[in-house]
């Protein structure tokens, strides 16, 4: 059945910052480098969305309240590749590394399920904060633009500091660090070269630099592989030049990015949308900006009445389609349980 479109008024949300009062929406990135404080949101195949808002302030994210979200049913959800499709797609990215057309490939699947009608990604954004904490957690909620997100990204895309430019992708997934495997290692090393020139597209020649290598990062339920790329913009590089240098996210895309890109379009049934784009905020009265990778998130299609999600994995030639697989329900598992009916009165809040 299609929903209704949302009535609830715009806002974002980043953490404890609060963004209202939305001012102007528009597609072109180059209004960031101007002034004012904007919500950004940027799908994988390209489409953007930048919303300024009048006023910004520090609130504490809302404690969920009895009853605000009612998620849809456990076992609503259906995937765009099911298993037997995903570990095939897992030999086919496989086939094509074996060929020499890529030396890796991060392989997803959107999952699905009907919308509640009236469903606030806000309040779901408080549920995810108490049952799934993440670092970049946040809201982008503009109906009128089609645009309704509730994240747990554990990921950083960009962060900027006037022209320091820094970006931390995520390679290698485990339920704990024994069972992160050198593949993981390899994977990471792998994608950290792949940021480094994308970085090094835009900024100053001999300024990239990787200061952290393959930590481990511990989250809800998993483990990850983080490692930091920082470079520095020259004079004259904005916003346009940094996106077009840097985006789609290489921890999400693959090695090398245009052929991965191909592969993904080949593999791939259904768009990803905001699952791997960017979103977060950028203050360009100050210089500074933190845009997360879409991953961990959930968004609205209120014409067709659906809630999505997406979850992958990044496919080697060492990779076991078998375990890939049980990677993405990995990912997946423990916020489809917290955004699921029911989780509330059934599980409690999960800490």
């Amino acid at each position: 059945m299609v929903g209704p479109r949302s009535p609830l008024p715009p806002l974002a949300r980043f953490g404890e910052l609060l963004a209202t009062g939305l001012c102007e929406v528009t597609r072109d990135p180059a209004a960031l480098d101007s002034a004012g404080f904007w919500a950004v949101v940027r799908d994988f195949e390209g489409r953007t969305v930048c919303a300024r808002f009048a006023e910004v302030r520090r609130v504490p994210v809302p404690v969920p309240r009895p009853g605000a979200w009612q998620g849809p049913p456990a076992g609503s959800w259906t995937s765009s590749l099911d298993r037997a499709a995903y570990t095939a797609g897992v030999r086919g990215v496989r086939a094509a590394i074996a060929t020499g057309e890529v030396y890796q490939a991060n392989l997803c699947r959107v999952l699905s399920a009907p919308a509640p009608a009236g469903a606030d990604p806000d309040a779901l954004t408080a549920l995810l904060a108490r049952g799934n904490p993440a670092p970049y957690a946040g809201t982008v909620r503009l109906p009128a633009h089609g645009v309704e997100i509730a994240t747990a990204s554990p990921e950083l895309f960009l962060r900027r500091t006037g022209r320091t430019v820094e970006s931390g992708p995520i390679k290698g997934t485990g339920r704990t660090e024994d069972e992160l495997l050198p593949k993981d290692r390899a994977e990471n090393v792998m994608i950290v070269d792949l940021v480094r020139n994308d970085l090094g597209r835009v900024c100053a020649t001999g300024s990239v630099t990787v200061p952290e290598l393959c930590a481990v990062e511990k989250h809800p339920g998993l483990v990850h592989l983080v490692s930091t790329v920082r470079g520095q913009l020259p004079p004259g590089a904005g916003w346009p030049e940094l996106l077009a240098a840097a985006f789609p996210p290489g921890s999400v895309t693959g090695a090398p990015k245009s052929s991965a890109l191909r592969l993904i379009r080949a593999l791939e049934p259904v768009p990803r949308g905001p699952y791997c784009g960017a979103l977060g905020w950028v203050d360009a009265d100050r210089g500074t900006a933190q845009l997360a990778v879409g991953i961990r998130t959930f968004w609205f299609d209120r014409p067709r009445g659906l809630l999505h999600f997406g979850t992958g994995a990044g496919i080697t030639w060492g990779s076991d389609p078998e375990r890939e697989w049980a990677e993405t329900e990995l990912k997946a598992s423990r916020l489809l349980a917290v955004a699921s009916e029911g989780y509330e009165h059934s599980e409690g809040i999960r800490t």
